[in-house]
């Protein structure tokens, strides 16, 4: 069984989601191999969107708001640029596609799915084909990939959204979004600080800045430091691969902070500080997100990236999972409220317990594999309906 993967480097995200579903199918047996569809198809384009991007979400943001909202409202029935950007790529991946007899294609960014899309209602792929969903929310563009057969969504709460993008219900696969196998298991809290060298009785806040850490992230970790209490608390506050931050992070936990600090760089075992912590503070990217909701992990949210961070954010507040800290209501005054009451973390936790889905990648996986399965069966059972009527004429 071979499967293809397609992702755009638009976001970590859809790179990360297609790593995990790769390394569990790995872990079956199964190959897969993922193709950067913009990289493989044009990359001076793929890096122009991608650049773009990032740089109008990040850089811009109120403008970046509302693009992406004009977005969500375009008509799909017209040509836009990246309809038109679909039809010029989708011969190339035809062939592609059709020369490495791959069984299954799955899609983690609604372009490459465009492109599958347009060669659904051609006829010219017969292979499957499953989309998946990385964040909370469909984003723009979605609408154009319902010639799929599947798409994979965070939660059966998405499924009105889904009907609302034209999806019919037997195509809502809500298996969550694919996270490594790694998350799906639990250290107990005290055991996971007792081996981060933490105290295994103090409430603890993990500080997320992503990969690449942000700008920001050090006063954030200043500003709960700051935090009077009764109630004594630690940080771990992980920079990931931004040395600078690293480094004043860790001259401010050298000096006399009022509270026990934990400063990591990048490091391979966030699920094991995940499971040291009691509540995580960081942006609320889709992968983040369902990390966390796999360790029952409840969430302040701060800063989130205009479109898909703010829908993200908009479901976990909605469906209680999570607090986010405003200009009116602080980082510091969320955590306060956390430490004074006990009642908040363990309403937040109920709620997650209902959405969260440790297993997402495995239960895609099991479906991918009996999908092919008995797709592989009725093309045998045909063939032997065709040589049986065939012995038949002959008689």
């Amino acid at each position: 069984m071979k499967v293809l993967i397609l992702s755009v480097t638009a976001g970590e995200g859809h790179n990360a989601t297609a790593r995990a579903i790769r390394d569990d199918l790995k872990r079956i047996g199964v190959s897969a191999d993922i193709l950067d569809t913009f990289d493989y198809g044009q990359p001076f384009l793929g890096k122009l969107i991608s650049g773009t991007c990032q740089n109008l979400s990040q850089k811009t943001k109120g403008a970046y708001r509302v693009g992406y909202r004009l977005s969500e409202k375009r008509n799909y029935e017209t040509y836009d640029w990246i309809t038109v950007i679909s039809l010029m790529l989708y011969k190339k991946f035809t062939k592609y596609i059709n020369s490495h007899h791959y069984d299954v294609i799955l899609f983690t960014h609604p372009f490459p799915g465009m492109l599958l899309n347009d060669n659904k209602k051609r006829g010219l792929i017969s292979q499957p084909t499953v989309g998946v969903l990385t964040d909370f929310t469909f984003h723009p563009y979605w609408e154009s990939c319902v010639a799929n057969d599947y798409v994979v969504v965070a939660d059966k709460l998405l499924l009105h959204r889904a009907r609302e993008k034209g999806y019919r219900d037997e195509q809502i696969l809500p298996f969550g979004i694919p996270i490594n196998p790694k998350f799906r298991d639990r250290v107990d809290r005290t055991e996971a600080r007792e081996k981060l060298g933490l105290d295994p009785s103090k409430r603890t806040f993990l500080v997320m800045g992503g990969s690449t850490g942000y700008a920001g992230m050090e006063a954030i970790v200043k500003s709960i430091d700051a935090i009077k209490v009764s109630r004594d608390f630690q940080i771990i506050a992980v920079a990931g691969r931004n040395d600078e931050l690293k480094d004043a992070l860790d001259r401010y936990a050298a000096g006399t902070p009022r509270h026990k600090l934990l400063v990591t760089g990048f490091v391979d075992y966030v699920s094991l500080l995940m499971d040291a912590s009691d509540c995580i503070i960081s942006k609320p990217g889709g992968l983040t997100t369902s990390e966390s909701l796999a360790k029952n992990l409840p969430m302040i949210i701060v800063d989130p990236l205009p479109g898909h961070e703010e829908r993200n954010a908009e479901f976990l507040l909605n469906n209680g999972c999570a607090m986010e800290a405003t200009k009116t209501a602080p980082l510091e005054e969320c955590i306060f409220q956390l430490l004074m009451s006990d009642v908040h973390l363990d309403a937040m936790r109920k709620c997650i317990a209902s959405i969260a889905k440790p297993n997402s990648s495995e239960t895609l996986s099991k479906f991918l594999v009996s999908l092919v399965a008995k797709q592989k069966a009725e093309k045998a059972e045909k063939v032997k309906r065709v040589k049986t009527l065939k012995s038949l004429k002959t008689e």
